[in-house]
């Protein structure tokens, strides 16, 4: 319902035949064009701010081109990179990328892939990924420490300097190595070309990294790789068989692509890269040792396409373990509860959770009450009238439940900010009269921004956040402050101090402790979702509203592989994304004592 943006999607080819032989078995010399396109059309969801490629041909003469990178902006910029191809561009690697802004920076320069040229084929890099780093300060002061001079001060640009710059040095170690042998000028180029080894590259380039990711990438000599973090935040699977090397942000997508069964595939581990040599040998390299496993869980609940065998399932049992919650909201009142969702991806959670439903109490009532219609557009400016269109971007089904005697329970996979919600979701809801509405959420309470990768990166944003603080605010100003949570025991001192103490511990102690959590400690479930309701309720809305979240134990439970739960726990996996989640709580205080004394 409200749109999570995630950076971002990768595909990656090396054909290991000839192009001649792909021309005469499929009839087309596009072979590896077609493939690229239908793998990032597969992955659209994964980013439509921007869309790019980059081809590396084997065998060019000098003097002609041999590596190729188009890019393009847009929802249709899929569409107009591969309008552009031509079969000049035609190789042996392909490599593509769809992007999705979390730093809010736009421009056709901060679409992947990056280029750093030279005349050295072995030095000419292209890079892409899927990741947010945490500490690219850190990496811009080693790089400028080194001399460097960056033009452009982004991870994805800084990352392409650092490692251009450790693939400059491996082609001078091969450089003296070849010299060493006593082999001159273009014989020199030659045992460059055939001896560079990307793992060496890699463990002296990702080493310096706090983050999520999976890096890919191109050399101009036909090096190919990819490689994922060591604690495993980012997915990638790869293919292999004696015709191609594949790899994609998903599962499915190569199994469409190259029509293959889940068992053909393989996922990247932890700290893992493939590597893909100038003559097609394909290998897997321990880069980085592998950190505590803390694979992303919003990939399963929300991110990655639900077409997936495992993470359809997982979605089904998303929603299937909520049936008691919401049997207890609704008063045992099946017979008189009308089940829905808000379209499209908590469909299949939906699903499971009426199977839930029906397997106590036989067949239960559902409908499609909730329609999105497209995005409206409007030149309008004034702030009223736009929030007036924005309400609409929902529609309602009329008459899909009985006024004021049917129970309404739609559930999404997520609640974030809570925006929609207020301005529409309850809004055209309450036009049914439904007798009570259960909003349901197929993850827990999102409290925490993601650092790696997921466009939430203020606290104030999260609508969980924004509750504990104003129960924070209510027990300040309460003589005898009760909650329901652990802090009934906290006499309004503790509440006078809470904030403050908070700003001084993240001030103090920002890396190796997360010191937000203790803004939660004192407060149940229960307390923050009477608060969000409160918050988010419409002027004037009749209905009475429950929420009902998933709670962390399920969601192990429905996604046993995928234990990253930071957004949910604030057990952040790297030391960088807990000290930018104090840092973020620095800022809210800081901003918010400002406004204060304005």
């Amino acid at each position: 319902m409200e749109q999570l943006k995630h950076e971002c999607g990768v595909a990656m080819i090396r054909l290991l035949k000839p192009l001649s032989y792909y021309e005469t078995k499929y009839g087309t010399a596009s072979y590896g064009f077609n493939k690229l396109y239908l793998m990032m059309e597969k992955q659209h969801n994964r980013g439509q701010e921007g869309a790019g490629i980059a081809t590396v041909c084997l065998n060019k003469e000098p003097g002609t081109e041999y590596m190729f990178r188009e890019r393009a902006e847009g929802k249709d910029a899929i569409t107009e990179v591969f309008t552009r191809v031509t079969q000049e561009m035609a190789g042996e690697l392909y490599m593509g990328h769809l992007r999705y802004s979390t730093t809010g920076k736009n421009g056709l320069q901060y679409v992947h892939p990056f280029l750093r040229r030279n005349n050295w084929r072995a030095k000419n890099l292209c890079l892409c990924g899927n990741f947010n780093m945490t500490n690219i300060d850190d990496v811009f002061q080693l790089l400028t420490s080194q001399g460097q001079s960056p033009r452009i001060y982004s991870d994805s640009y800084i990352t392409l300097e650092l490692m251009g710059h450790r693939l400059d040095r491996e082609v001078e170690r091969l450089f003296q190595e070849a010299k060493t042998k006593e082999l001159q000028n273009t014989d020199i180029t030659q045992y460059i070309d055939d001896h560079i080894d990307m793992g060496n590259v890699l463990k002296s380039t990702m080493k310096h990294y706090d983050g999520g990711y999976v890096m890919c990438g191109l050399t101009g000599s036909g090096e190919m790789f990819a490689m994922r973090d060591p604690w495993g935040i980012r997915p990638a699977f790869y293919y292999k068989d004696d015709e191609i090397v594949a790899l994609a942000s998903e599962r499915a997508v190569l199994q469409t692509t190259f029509d293959l069964s889940c068992e053909e595939i393989n996922e990247l581990k932890s700290g893992e890269a493939l590597i893909v040599s100038k003559n097609g040998n394909v290998r897997l390299e321990q880069i980085m040792p592998a950190a505590q496993l803390s694979a992303c869980s919003f990939e399963r609940i929300y991110f990655s396409r639900g077409s997936d065998r495992d993470i359809y399932q997982e979605r089904k049992r998303l929603g299937e373990q909520l049936t008691p919650a919401i049997l207890q909201a609704i008063d045992g009142g099946v017979r008189n509860t009308v089940f829905s969702y808000i379209p499209n991806t908590a469909e299949v959670a939906f699903y499971g959770m009426t199977d839930g439903f029906r397997k106590l109490y036989g067949d239960v009532r559902t409908e499609k009450v909730v329609w999105k219609d497209i995005k409206l557009r409007t030149f309008i400016t004034d702030n009223s009238e736009r929030n007036d269109l924005a309400a609409h971007v929902y529609d309602i089904s009329y008459g899909s439940l009985r006024p004021y005697e049917d129970n309404l329970v739609i559930i999404d996979d997520s609640i974030v900010r809570g925006t929609t919600l207020r301005e529409s979701i309850f809004k055209i809801l309450d036009r049914l009269h439904p007798r009570k509405i259960v909003m349901v959420s197929s993850a827990p309470q999102i409290r925490y921004p993601d650092y790696y990768g997921i466009d939430m990166s203020r606290l104030e944003e999260l609508c969980a956040f924004r509750a504990a603080i104003a129960l924070i605010e209510e027990m300040r100003l309460c003589p005898n402050p009760t909650t329901t949570g652990d802090g009934s025991g906290h006499g309004q001192e503790y509440w006078m101090r809470l904030i403050d103490e908070t700003y001084r511990a993240c001030k103090s102690e920002p890396q190796s402790t997360n010191h937000v959590r203790r803004i939660y400690e004192s407060f149940s479930v229960q307390d923050i979702n009477r608060k969000i309701v409160e918050m988010l309720r419409p002027k004037g809305m009749q209905a009475p509203v429950e929420l009902v979240f998933q709670d962390i134990k399920g969601l192990h439970a429905a996604c046993p592989n995928h234990p990253g739960d930071w957004y949910f726990t604030g057990h952040y996996p790297t030391p960088g994304g807990t000290r930018m989640v104090n840092q973020a709580f620095i800022n809210y205080v800081e901003k918010r004592d400002n406004k204060q004394r304005q």
